[in-house]
């Protein structure tokens, strides 16, 4: 059996464009990163600000239930847009009353857990 291979050029083309971008970003911060470290040029900064306080202090758990919430919510659009652009397929293969129905079964899900998260305080920022 016969392999097509300029049916993975466009692959190629991208794996070598990403190859080459992280290449060229290494290599303009070696050429043009600082030479001779000193104390300030090694010192760890965050967004320009020195840091304060200890690395491993504990978060609140209100940070990990909104950061879950936003990958529930990332993850939906993940699920929504291939279903968004394939509705005309579907409704042109006779499932589109289905496909309709099953997604808005899957966003009725979603949003009775956004409710019941509003409902318990999670998306508070004051307490």
């Amino acid at each position: 059996m016969e392999v097509d291979f300029h049916h993975y050029l466009p692959l190629i083309f991208v794996l070598l464009l990403g190859l080459g971008f992280a290449g060229s970003f290494l290599l303009l911060s070696y050429t043009f990163g600082p030479k001779k470290p000193t104390a300030s040029k090694l010192d760890v900064y965050e967004c320009g600000v020195p840091p304060t306080g200890d690395a491993r202090e504990r978060f609140s758990v209100k940070f990990f239930l909104v950061a879950m919430i936003f990958l529930l919510f990332d993850v939906e659009v993940v699920f929504l847009f291939p279903w968004a652009v394939l509705l005309k397929e579907f409704k042109a293969a006779g499932t589109g009353f289905f496909a309709f129905g099953a997604m808005a079964v899957f966003l009725l899900i979603l949003g009775l857990g956004l409710l019941y998260e509003w409902r318990r305080g999670a998306l508070d920022w004051e307490s």
